[in-house]
Order: structure tokens, then C-alpha cells, then sequence
């Protein structure tokens, strides 16, 4: 089997169950879990980890920013044999009662970005898989469970309006990533799961939330180790029955 055009990875013997994060960096950060952890490859955004955490062999990955990106991870990670992936990413908060730090766990997805709508129309739903969603519940009760919203951009003039609309219908936050995962992975019939570390609160300002992400601010590091832990012991026996659900 050749490699893989961007992620550089090919088949690997024992190797189902992938994290995928967007910052290259968070890749080093979640290799600190695992044991004896191999460095793989690492091709423009997409640097890739393997290691053993309790026995599972899991592949750490990263996608870069934004659905076109991410899509390209999940089309080569599903020719290579992944079966189940669980984004560990951040987001911006759409309600004000969502503090820095805290967890949200994506139920469903606004797809308000461009890519998925050229993979199916935009009525096709973009959800987790309810097994996966149903032990982040029992592992993590006192996260925030709900809708999320993914989008192609900060910059535009109406952004704010925008985060607005939505906030009032209950989304609970915002990334660019989820609905790229949850509905390319129906679609391939790979398990999927979001986990979102809080680094905006809602309308603050988003250079401050970034920059502190970046800066591994106390606050907002203690939720990226919570979502890393959480990942990894969801993956950790999951089994693949062959159902998406």
C-alpha cells in the first residue's frame, strides 16, 4: 500500500482508533500520555504520533485549520483502516454561562461551512456516534452537552451578528472543524466524537482567547488536559460492532 498522499501514513497492523487535534503542536502535547510513542511523519499541517495508552493503540494526528484540511486527514485516515476518531480541539463559547476551560461535547452541528455541502446537501444531519456520546456523559457528566456550530471564518464584517443568530437559538460554541468530522465519518462509517476545550467566552475578544491558547494559559490548559484525558479513555476498549451508531 503506498502512503498516502498528505498525511504520509499507510496502513499500520493494530491501529484502528485515531485523536485528531488542528494544532501541530497539541500532538507532542498528547504523545506525553502514551507509552513507548513513535514519531511518524509530519507533512505541511499534518504531523502524526502512535502510541499504546492502557493497552489501545492510538494514532495522534494533526489537521490544521478549517474543514478542506480536516476533510483530507479523515479521507486518508479512512483508506488507511481508521475506524473511530475523536477530535480533541477548542472553540469559542455562543452562551455566556460557559466559563474558559470547560469542556463542551458536540451533540449535533450547525454546518455552516462550505466543504460538507459538496459531499451531501445541507439537510444531511452532521451528529456523533451515540455510543461514544453516551460514555462521554457517564465519564464527563459535568460537561456541557449540546449543538455546536462549525464555519469557515473570524474575519468577516457580519461575524458578530452572526455568532448572535445563532447564540439565540442555543448553540452552545463554535469551531471549524466538528461538522467535517461527524459527517465525512457517517458517511465512511467511522465513529466519531467532538470534545471542544472553551478558549473564548462568548463575544470576548477572540486575539485574548487565541493568544491564550497559544500561551497555554493556566485556565485554558487545564481544559485541553481534561479533553485529552477524556479522549483517551473513550477510545480506550471502544469497540467497532460495525455500526456508525
Amino acid at each position: 500500500m503506498e502512503k498516502q498522499a498528505h498525511i504520509q501514513l499507510t496502513k499500520m497492523e493494530h491501529v484502528t482508533k485515531a485523536i485528531i487535534v488542528g494544532d501541530p503542536k497539541r500532538v507532542d502535547t498528547v504523545k506525553k500520555y502514551l507509552n513507548s510513542p513513535i514519531d511518524l511523519t509530519f507533512n505541511r499541517e499534518f504531523k502524526s504520533v502512535v502510541g499504546i495508552y492502557e493497552g489501545e493503540n492510538i494514532l495522534v494526528i494533526s489537521t490544521g485549520i478549517g474543514a478542506p484540511s480536516t476533510a483530507i486527514a479523515i479521507e486518508e485516515l479512512s483508506d488507511i483502516g481508521i475506524e473511530t476518531i475523536i477530535r480533541v480541539g477548542s472553540c469559542g463559547a455562543m452562551q455566556k454561562d460557559i466559563p474558559l476551560g470547560e469542556l463542551v461535547i458536540s451533540t449535533g452541528v450547525v454546518r455552516d461551512e462550505g466543504l460538507t455541502k459538496k459531499y451531501v446537501p445541507a439537510d444531511f444531519p452532521g451528529v456523533p456516534t451515540l455510543s461514544l456520546l453516551a460514555h462521554a456523559k457517564e465519564l464527563s457528566p459535568h460537561s456541557h452537552f449540546g449543538i455546536t456550530r462549525s464555519h469557515d471564518g473570524f474575519y468577516m464584517a457580519d461575524n458578530a451578528e452572526t455568532e448572535r443568530f445563532w447564540s439565540d437559538f442555543g448553540i452552545l460554541g463554535g469551531d471549524m472543524e466538528t461538522s467535517t468530522l461527524y459527517v465525512l465519518g457517517a458517511l465512511k462509517g467511522m465513529r466519531t466524537l467532538a470534545i471542544l476545550n472553551n478558549v473564548v467566552l462568548f463575544e470576548a475578544d477572540l486575539n485574548e482567547g487565541v493568544n491564550n491558547l497559544v500561551n497555554e494559559a493556566e485556565v485554558v490548559a487545564q481544559g485541553e488536559k481534561e479533553s485529552i484525558e477524556l479522549a483517551l479513555k473513550l477510545l480506550r476498549g471502544d469497540t467497532h460492532n460495525g455500526s456508525t451508531k
